[in-house]
Order: structure tokens, then sequence, then C-alpha cells
């Protein structure tokens, strides 16, 4: 496959000189001056083009649910998508409101979502339970990852400048969290919440089937694909094919909570030039989130108390971005403005 490219360090200069000269006190937008500048760079334009955000949505199953670590049945994971389709799900009203591209992919749902119009790329279904086995063969990992690709790619070619990767999947802060503890070191108490809201008896549950989890593969020496095979789920690893495949076309990727982290941090084991590409929308609620984050280099643009997945806390930070975008393109410099600029 062709390289990840880098950003465009030449117009990302020149995008920083124009901050410099725009009729405000350097810096007084803080991380809004930050994102213009940053995709500048990422565009290849001192001046970066407005958004055309589109946002996918992956869902799947997990075997590991028949441990008890969800609040929630996995049978909601199939009704969820319904309603994705529906129109009624926090993210299907986000896409509206942002006129973003929606998509969503069964990768790997357990139940049979043949009748609804979605885009059908099931691996298989369901994942297999990570704290006794490997939650998808070799084979399986390749799939999911492919399906993430070729998703990135029709969002692309519908003319897509922005990615954002949602989930649905019952259970999948479990894996996310085993993805997060094995990729950053990080201990399973600092690394695993609540999710859905277990109660403090399953949260126990669910730090033990994680601890276990990571256990059974403590002798392993296992590159990205092996690790999202041991220990992540379909869905997960889609999401990783996604922006991988985003990344080698030069389109961002702005990066939502807990699980699009962890896709993101084992897509950045399997190429770690992906890391340029990537964007932190929000700080989700979800216990580990900052810290996978900070693993990644990344500091999040908003905290709203959000931990709901289905890309919806990057789906209400993109009027920020393109605000960003507005700034700096629309306001003047101090020459134009006839304003004098800061004393030396």
């Amino acid at each position: 496959m062709p390289r990840i490219p880098a950003p465009n360090l030449s117009t990302r200069q020149a995008a920083d000189a124009r901050q410099q000269q725009l009729t405000k006190p350097a810096g007084s937008l803080g991380k809004l001056e930050q994102l213009a500048v940053t995709l500048a760079g990422l565009q290849g334009r001192e001046i970066p083009l407005p958004l055309s955000p589109a946002i996918t949505v992956f869902a799947g199953d997990h075997g590991v649910c028949a441990e008890g670590v969800s609040a929630f049945p996995p049978e909601v994971t199939g009704a969820m998508v319904a309603n994705f389709v529906h129109g009624g799900a926090a993210i299907s009203v986000l896409a509206r409101v942002n006129q973003a591209r929606l998509e969503v992919v069964d990768a790997g749902v357990a139940s049979d979502l043949s009748a609804l119009p979605i885009v059908h790329a099931k691996v298989r279904a369901g994942s297999g339970n990570l704290r006794r086995e490997a939650a998808m063969s070799h084979d399986d990992t390749l799939a999911a990852l492919e399906v993430g690709r070729h998703a990135a790619r029709r969002a692309i070619a519908d003319g897509a400048t922005l990615l954002i990767a949602g989930d649905m999947g019952i259970g999948n802060t479990t894996p996310s969290a085993a993805l997060i503890c094995r990729l950053t070191g990080h201990s399973v108490d600092a690394i695993v919440g609540r999710g859905t809201g277990v109660s403090d008896a399953g949260l126990a549950v669910k730090r033990q089937v994680v601890a276990d989890a990571l256990t059974r593969v403590a002798g392993q020496t296992l590159d990205g694909h092996g690790v999202l095979a041991e220990l992540g789920g379909l869905e997960i690893a889609a999401m990783a094919g996604f922006y991988l495949e985003g990344a080698r076309q030069g389109v961002p990727l702005l990066l939502d909570g807990f699980i699009s982290t962890a896709a993101a941090l084992a897509a950045h084991a399997i190429d770690a030039d992906i890391a340029p590409w990537l964007l932190a929308s929000h700080c989700s609620q979800e216990t580990g989130h900052a810290l996978a984050l900070q693993a990644l280099g990344l500091s999040p643009l908003v905290d709203l108390g959000f931990r709901l997945g289905e890309g919806s806390g990057a789906a209400a930070a993109l009027p920020l971005l393109q605000q960003a975008i507005a700034l700096h393109a629309g306001m003047a410099t101090f020459a134009e403005a006839g304003v004098a600029g800061k004393n030396a």
C-alpha cells in the first residue's frame, strides 16, 4: 500500500505566519488558532477550505458480553443500528445538523440485519470472548481492517475532506480498555470504566475480565495486527482500517471517544505515520480516555461530559473546526484593516 504522507510543512508555516498578522492578540483564539494551522498543513493550503465531513458508524458484537461486562444485553446493538437508519439516534441528529454524510456499516453484528439499508460487510457474527480466546483470527482481523478501508474510500470518493468513525457494539468498552492497557502500559484500574453504566459489582467483574485477557496474552510478542486480533473487536478493527486509509489518502481524522481512540491506538501500532492526521474532538467521561489521548500526543478541543460513542462527540465538535477555518480565512490582517500591530 502507499505510505501515509506527511503534512505540508510550508503551508503550515505560512498559516502560522498569517495567524500572527490577524487583527487580534497572538494566541487569543487559543486552540482554534492551532487547529487552523494544523488543518492548513493537512490540506496543503495556507487557508484551508471548509470541511465536508463524513461519519461512518461501524457496528459489531462481542463474545466477552457473556462475562457480564455490560449493563445492556447484546441484542441492543442490532436495535440501535435500526435506530440509526430511522434517524432517531444522537449521531443521526448530529449528522443532519452538521450536513455530514452518514453511513452505517455492519462489520460483525450477531443478529441478522439484512433487511436494513446499511452497508452489509459482516466479517462474522460477533467476536470471540477475549477473556478466554482471541477475539478474532488473523484473517478476520485483516478482513475487518479492509471493511474500514473500503468505507473510507467510499466517503472520500463522495467528497469527504474530514473523516469521523463512530461505533456501536454492546460491550465494546471492554475490548477497547484491553487494547489501551496493552498498547499504553497503563494499569487496568486506570483505564477500565463503567461503560454503559455498570454497577460497582459489574465494574469489578469488568476489570477482572480485562486483567484476565491481558494475562492471557502477556507472554506473547504482538504487532498491531496481533493486538487487534487478540483483544479487539470487529467494529474496532474496521475503525482502525478506516483511519489508516483516510490518512493514506491525506484526509484528516477527527477522533470521537474511548472506542474511537482505542481504534486509533491500534492503527498507530500498525503504522505510526498516522499520528499527524489524528485530531481529538473531546475528552470522554469514560475512565482512561484522557490517558489514551495523551499516549497519542493529542489534546481534546472540548470536555462536554460525553460517554455515548457513535461518533457523537466528534460530530458535536465539528462546528469548532469549521469556525477555526472561517476565522483564519475571514479575519482581516492588521495591514488590511489599517490597524496598528503590536509594538516591538
